[in-house]
């Protein structure tokens, strides 16, 4: 992917599998975020929840995850009936820092800049910490993931290909284009802000077309 390099994104795929309530981490890290966060606007009256910071090698923070809706648990019983009949709904909204190409931290190498294709993937491998489908040995889910990470991987690499459709969706009030696309395992879709992030989010069981996004004031209270 030209946007983000696969060394990078390791780290998200395996903070996406202790992605369930009891790992989450503090406020802390989200507090070190140079960034503003972004999660689900003022219309979103339900339960909110943090989820976890991704960090880069020297520490800094460079994306994290807001949770909307139900407390999605790593098997859900969508499985047996397919995702009109969730019985989790939920929503996640990721926040990715917009960085430049840029030294690694100790002066080695060079980090790729983040895009849209970022927050694609790290959207993409969300929604697969949180996928098992039910008919699936359990020693075979290790496999499975491996294998539909590598897919979401070349879908996120592809934007503009027909698997994505786009999607307009109000940022802090302003309507923004969004890449969008629907699996049986539920809704992926990324954008940009003029806030110097990158967003991504993923749900299952409520509508991506009604939603909108806004700056967290307050991301202590989401604690």
């Amino acid at each position: 992917m030209e946007t983000t390099s696969r060394a990078v994104a390791q780290a998200p795929a395996a903070e996406g599998r202790q992605q369930v309530p009891s790992a989450r981490r503090t406020v802390d890290g989200y507090l070190r975020a140079p960034f503003p966060w972004y999660g689900l606007d003022e219309a979103f009256t339900g339960q909110r929840w943090l989820m976890q910071v991704g960090t880069a090698a020297d520490g800094a923070v460079e994306h994290g995850s807001i949770g909307h809706g139900d407390e999605p648990s790593v098997r859900n019983e969508w499985a047996a009936g397919g995702v009109q009949e969730a019985k989790e709904k939920f929503a996640v909204v990721v926040t990715v820092a917009a960085n430049p190409v840029r030294r690694s931290p100790d002066g080695t190498g060079v980090l790729e800049a983040t895009s849209v294709s970022s927050a694609a993937w790290l959207a993409g491998v969300g929604l697969l910490s949180f996928t098992w489908p039910g008919q699936m040995d359990h020693s075979l889910r290790d496999d499975w993931l491996e294998q539909q990470t590598e897919t979401a991987w070349v879908l996120a690499d592809d934007l503009d290909g027909p698997d994505w459709s786009t999607l307009s969706l109000p940022v802090d009030g302003v309507p923004t284009t969004f890449h969008y696309r629907e699996s049986e395992f539920g809704w992926v879709l990324a954008g940009s802000t003029p806030q110097g992030v990158h967003l991504g989010a993923y749900g299952r069981g409520m509508s991506a077309y009604g939603l909108g996004f806004a700056v967290v004031k307050d991301i202590a209270a989401y604690a």
